[in-house]
């Protein structure tokens, strides 16, 4: 009797419950406006993050509060962007596409490992084990956990091991920077094209011993940039790009190509003073 009394109140209290969620439901419920779900429709549906929001729905969301404008998704097509600006009724704004950029171009064919790596076959797992099995501290280790972090087919790894970001697919989602144990990878607007292919700390002509495109540290780039573009920050050159930096001067006498223009057709140029690579096979390692 006792168990049919507690079932029975059990019962009650939810049925009681359940009026109560449903009552303030109905006092409480604020109607959605429908133009987000059709804003939602003429977004491209990727859910990168680009545009700072979490997903399409709440940047459709911001669309229609008149929190953002159509131009900050940079994923979209100018022709996307009219259409939802023609639609709200507001003007299209504008956003910079901004990519993924690599700060390593020590490949196999050009960088050395130290030592043997039998682990699992991730670059976070390698960086665990001392820092990885590269020569270069700061180097590439080449197991593409940025490749399988990007949903995009943004990143594919060329036949040195060496990532490669295509612009055009690239979203700016962050994947790959979040992916990286090394921290190459930085998100930037695609107009910075002058860009330090490095992030070794080392200096002197030694360290190419273990990375043949590594910066040496000769300041010549800083040298050769006006305006203090390029300033020398521990061994390495850091480029302001507050200041006008639409110039390829400060590659044209780096002798590793470690600084470099990257060319919105012709891909990474290096200046006339660096050295050819020519190699298309691997460096012997120095652990052998």
């Amino acid at each position: 009797m006792l168990v049919l009394t507690a079932v029975g109140a059990l019962g009650a209290l939810t049925l009681m419950l359940a009026a109560v969620l449903s009552l303030a439901d109905r006092l409480l419920y604020v109607p959605e406006d429908p133009r987000i779900d059709d804003v939602e429709d003429l977004l491209p549906h990727v859910n990168c993050g680009a545009c700072g929001y979490p997903g399409c729905r709440p940047f459709a969301e911001a669309l229609v509060a008149g929190e953002a404008l159509p131009g900050k998704c940079t994923v979209s097509s100018a022709e996307g962007h009219a259409r939802i600006a023609a639609y709200l009724g507001v003007d299209v704004g504008a956003e910079e596409k901004r990519v993924a950029r690599l700060a390593c171009a020590g490949g196999t064919n050009v960088a050395r490992n130290h030592a043997r790596y039998d682990g699992l076959q991730t670059c976070a797992a390698a960086a665990k084990v001392a820092g990885g099995p590269k020569a270069c501290y700061w180097g590439c280790l080449g197991m593409a956990d940025c490749f399988e972090s990007c949903d995009f087919d943004a990143i594919v790894m060329n036949e040195h091991s060496l990532p490669v970001v295509n612009e055009n697919k690239c979203t700016a989602c962050g994947d790959c920077v979040r992916a990286c144990p090394k921290d190459l990878f930085e998100l930037h607007p695609v107009s910075r094209r002058l860009w330090v292919n490095c992030k070794s700390l080392d200096a002197g002509d030694e360290i190419l011993a273990d990375c043949e495109v590594a910066c040496t540290a000769c300041g010549r780039c800083a040298m050769d940039a006006q305006g203090g573009l390029i300033t020398m920050v521990r061994n390495l050159p850091v480029v302001d790009y507050s200041k006008p930096h639409q110039t390829r001067k400060p590659i044209e006498r780096c002798p590793t190509g470690a600084i470099v223009w990257i060319d919105e057709i012709e891909g990474v140029v290096k200046g006339p003073a660096a050295k050819k690579v020519i190699r298309r096979g691997a460096l012997q390692d120095a652990a052998s």
